[in-house]
């Protein structure tokens, strides 16, 4: 702490700078900009995207569906069966209802499988489904 002296006429006023409520402002704003910025989820495996000069920045994905090079689905980074994929969307449904959904196709992934996938997004209700893809 600081101690300033002014002096007039002979009188002496001791001033002091309190830091502590400064610091405690600067984390208080910090711990406000983390909880309000958005982090950009992944899913989790290794997947190239496919090139797209259409591609579109999403601003809100609840889930992320991954499709592997090898044909496997995952699902928030758990491997998950084809056949389950519907009953998951449900799920996610039921506890989100206005959620969106982004699957993430790496570009030797069959197209059948990727198909499959967003075919059980639809059957199950998800209204927003999009597929992934990088501008070029």
């Amino acid at each position: 702490m600081k101690r300033l002296s002014l002096g007039r006429s002979g009188q002496s006023d001791s001033v002091e700078l309190n830091m502590a409520p400064l610091i405690d402002m600067i984390f208080i704003l910090l711990i406000f900009f983390l909880v309000t910025t958005s982090f950009v989820k992944e899913s989790g495996v290794d997947v190239v995207r496919p090139l797209a000069q259409t591609a579109e920045a999403k601003d809100k994905t609840n889930l992320i569906l991954a499709v592997t090079a090898d044909g496997e689905v995952y699902i928030e980074k758990r491997a998950v069966d084809i056949r389950s994929v519907r009953s998951h969307m449900e799920r996610f449904l039921s506890e989100t209802p206005q959620g969106t959904v982004v699957i993430t196709a790496d570009t030797a992934s069959m197209t059948g499988i990727v198909i499959q996938v967003l075919d059980a997004c639809r059957q199950a209700g998800v209204k927003n489904v999009s597929v992934a893809a990088r501008k070029p």
